[in-house]
């Protein structure tokens, strides 16, 4: 048996509970491999978990992380189409907060040669979610016009290089001015900072323009407001609630139920009239489906899009001052633990 470090939580709810120990892996099944683990992505539904607002968090003890990048060092007797010293980028229903980690091939694929474990381990998920939002969900079409909140986040960068492949005017939301330089130079069309005056500088902005799809990411108001200004036919996409995400080691239970008990509501009637669609998804479920989860990975690389800007890199051991600056809204791209 192999040994490896894993950052393990026996129960969610606080930060501060994830401990880094030193474990035994087991020889890989016939048709796993067993990849030495080279980088290692962050996600918002890593802090969710930790802290126990994630539906589809274990209910016993738990590795964290959805996404990794490293190297093929066993194959299973089943195994074809990998190789021993591969480089691969791959995605997990959580466990990637590990040195070393066993799994079917259905859920990897091999890192692009120009790029590196960094980038691999920056890419599967946000760009599925993405992906997903855009194109099966929110079936894009040439020349329409997307918001993309959280613009400057990993998923959000990639949203839009994506809806570019489409032509897509795209319209990226920020919390912080100091980010709309960045959305210059991946070429969004127009940037808005979220204050209490959104709802009236979207509406300027899209001046006679219809506002055919939105991925929202945000909750509340936001939410409301963006569906408010959805043209007739258009489509809310929605994959997640930053606004309950918790910014300390533990949630505020008081703020996660006024945000519960505010969060918008809509009435199927008015939707019907309005003849405006929302859905909503969490990519979790994606994993329980590997054949529509490969095709829609190998769709996506396709594309052929550039590899994903990596914000901050952390060392493998300091899990928690990752998360935390995740937590904190400063970050940019991606952030990423190294082994």
């Amino acid at each position: 048996m192999l040994k490896r470090k894993v950052h393990r939580i026996d129960k969610a709810g606080n930060l501060n509970s994830l401990q880094l120990k030193e474990e035994t892996l087991d020889s890989p099944s016939k048709n796993e491999v067993t990849i030495q683990v080279k980088a290692v992505g962050l996600n918002f539904a890593d802090v969710f978990a930790i802290t126990g607002l994630y539906s589809a968090t274990p209910k016993s003890s738990f590795i964290p992380g959805l996404e990794f990048s490293g190297e093929i060092i066993t194959l299973g007797d089943n195994v074809k189409g990998f190789k021993l010293g591969d480089k691969v980028m791959g995605v997990t229903r959580f466990g990637a907060y590990a040195t070393h980690i066993n799994i079917q091939t259905d859920y990897i694929r091999l890192i692009p040669k120009s790029w590196s474990y960094l980038d691999g381990a920056s890419f599967v998920v946000q760009a599925l979610t993405a992906y997903y939002a855009l194109v099966p969900l929110g079936a894009i079409e040439k020349n329409q016009t997307v918001l993309i909140h959280s613009a400057a986040g990993g998923v959000g960068i990639l949203a839009n290089r994506i809806a570019k492949k489409w032509n897509a005017f795209t319209i990226g939301t920020i919390g912080d001015s100091s980010k709309e330089e960045l959305l210059r130079r991946e070429h969004y069309d127009v940037s808005i900072v979220r204050t209490t005056n959104f709802k009236n500088d979207l509406k300027k902005i899209l001046g006679e323009k219809e506002l055919h799809l939105v991925l929202e990411c945000i909750g509340g108001k936001i939410f409301q407001d963006s569906y408010d200004l959805l043209s007739s036919g258009g489509r809310l996409i929605t994959y997640g609630s930053a606004n309950f995400t918790p910014k300390s080691s533990s949630p505020n239970y008081f703020n996660v139920a006024l945000n519960y008990l505010t969060r918008p509501l809509l009435d199927p009637l008015d939707m019907t009239t309005q003849n405006k669609g929302v859905f909503g998804f969490n990519l979790i479920w994606l994993y329980e489906k590997h054949e529509l989860l490969g095709r829609y990975l190998d769709d996506l690389l396709k594309l052929e899009i550039d590899a994903q800007i990596i914000g901050k890199v952390f060392p493998f051991d300091n899990a928690i001052e990752a998360i935390q600056f995740f937590q904190s809204g400063k970050s940019v791209g991606k952030i990423l633990l190294e082994v």
